[in-house]
């Protein structure tokens, strides 16, 4: 887990190692970090918001020989592939998923029933809105192939959101992750992205207490 938080706090200086170890082939491996965050439901602490960003940041710098526009293509159709095979997993296991020996022992069932709070509290509208909060947004798909819901109406809102979280994270990296104040405190600017992020989360839980105390 240390290595893990290492790599999304100086996410800038391992995706350099990246980009100089394998060349093009950072574009698959950044696209199934980004897949498989949404996709696998087992798997949704690996980095998302802060990932685009540095990933951005690179293309921005000639040095690199990134293309910026390759970057957000293929991002978003990781997020549009990752969220429908999320989707159709619970949609064919459902909550079988979650006493199978296998999906078990990694859903985060606390942050299921969360998702599942917020998706009877929001209606079908915080599939977009999820997009932009960390682990929620690997639970959303789950919840929403778990209920009525037919992929045709889920896809609209899986759509927008995904469009929205790729076009804003990679303006913002190409834009401002090479300014040299962000530069300077890159691993803090991650953090920040992190925690404001986690902020929707917070009121929700917050809100939840409040109503639970009364």
């Amino acid at each position: 887990m240390s290595t893990l938080f290492d790599f999304v706090l100086h996410i800038d200086s391992h995706l350099v190692n990246i980009v100089q170890t394998f060349g093009g082939w950072s574009y698959v491996i950044l696209f199934a970090i980004i897949f498989i965050e949404t996709g696998a439901v087992i798997l949704p602490f690996l980095p998302g918001d802060s990932l685009l960003f540095a990933a951005s940041a690179l293309a921005a710098n000639e040095i690199y020989h990134l293309n910026i526009w390759l970057f957000v293509a293929l991002f978003l159709i990781a997020c549009l592939a990752g969220d429908s095979l999320n989707f159709h997993i619970a949609k064919r296991l459902g909550k079988a998923a979650t006493k199978s020996s296998f999906f078990g022992k990694y859903i985060n069932e606390e942050k299921l029933h969360e998702a599942e709070g917020l998706f009877d509290r929001m209606g079908d509208i915080v599939i977009t809105l999820a997009r932009f909060m960390p682990i929620i947004r690997t639970f959303i798909p789950f919840v929403a192939g778990g209920s009525t819901m037919t992929y045709k109406r889920f896809l609209p809102y899986n759509f927008l959101g995904a469009i929205s979280w790729v076009t804003l994270c990679c303006a913002a990296g190409y834009w401002f992750g090479n300014t040299p104040f962000v530069k300077a405190h890159f691993s803090a600017i991650v953090l920040g992205i992190i925690l404001v992020s986690l902020i929707p989360i917070l009121v929700t839980a917050i809100k939840g207490s409040t109503k639970k105390a009364a």
